[in-house]
């Protein structure tokens, strides 16, 4: 379970992750260091993956970003797609996260899927999450998808030794910090 008022505290670190996993820009490429206290094991992952972008020119960047996210179903950034592919229960999870999204006036694009991790980061990073039973449900139910989804997508990214990889890392390490306390402990 998914503590409220930690995820609170660390929502920059959201959109950090949001604006990285969007298509590359120079503006988001120039913002490769995460704002605030975060834990250095994090800190860690987010500086290697800062140091193997850096070694990279803008078109590489590019380069690497469309042949790994979009050409590569294994690295795809939809996060139900691991799990359901393009079956009916996927279907259901979209339907279920565009609900979540509606309920806290969040519009997505009609071309947009909702489990784009972009928008999935974005969207924690935006929303007004208070610790009430149905924020509760609704956070818990968007960060079983991400846990699921950016577990199969680190696994890909770091097969193909991606600098991705170190950033999804330090994506799935910032969910450990949300945790509550029973939660870890069982």
């Amino acid at each position: 379970m998914i503590d409220l008022v930690k995820l609170n505290g660390v929502k920059e670190a959201f959109g950090f992750f949001a604006r990285q996993l969007a298509y590359p820009d120079k503006l988001s490429l120039s913002q490769m260091t995460m704002d605030g206290a975060i834990a250095p094991s994090i800190a860690s992952f987010i500086d290697t993956y800062r140091d193997k972008m850096q070694q990279l020119s803008m078109d590489e960047i590019e380069e690497l970003y469309v042949d790994t996210f979009d050409f590569q179903k294994s690295s795809t950034l939809y996060m139900t797609y691991f799990k359901y592919e393009d079956n009916k229960e996927r279907g259901n999870m979209l339907s279920t996260l565009k609900a979540i999204y509606d309920m806290y006036g969040l519009e997505i694009a009609d071309n947009e899927l909702p489990d784009y991790l972009p928008l999935m980061c974005e969207f924690i990073y935006a929303a007004n999450l208070q610790d009430d039973e149905w924020s509760n449900a609704s956070i818990n139910t968007l960060l079983s998808i991400l846990e699921d989804g950016t577990y199969h997508l680190m696994k890909a990214l770091e097969k193909c030794d991606s600098p991705y990889f170190y950033l999804v890392k330090a994506l799935r390490e910032t969910f450990k910090l949300c945790l509550r306390k029973e939660a870890m402990t069982s």
